[in-house]
């Protein structure tokens, strides 16, 4: 399971997490630097989100929702 946790990082490398995780044992991670001139100029939580969102990128998905788009 992937899991999102926002931390700071300071100017020496040190990674702070903003919230407590569990972990029982050595895990991988990903690391993101986000530019904050960039996150003010983007929605950074739709970029961060786009993974979890393909899910619904289905044909079966397009054909509940149908009934909501506009009509041509």
């Amino acid at each position: 399971m992937l899991q999102t946790i926002e931390a700071i990082i300071d100017e020496k490398g040190k990674i702070n997490l903003l919230e407590k995780i569990k972990i029982l044992k050595p895990k991988r991670a990903i690391v993101i630097i986000l530019d904050e001139d960039a996150e003010e100029n983007s929605n950074i939580n739709t970029l961060l989100s786009e993974d979890a969102l393909m899910d619904w990128n289905k044909p079966e998905e397009e054909k509940a929702w149908a009934h909501l788009q506009p009509v041509p």
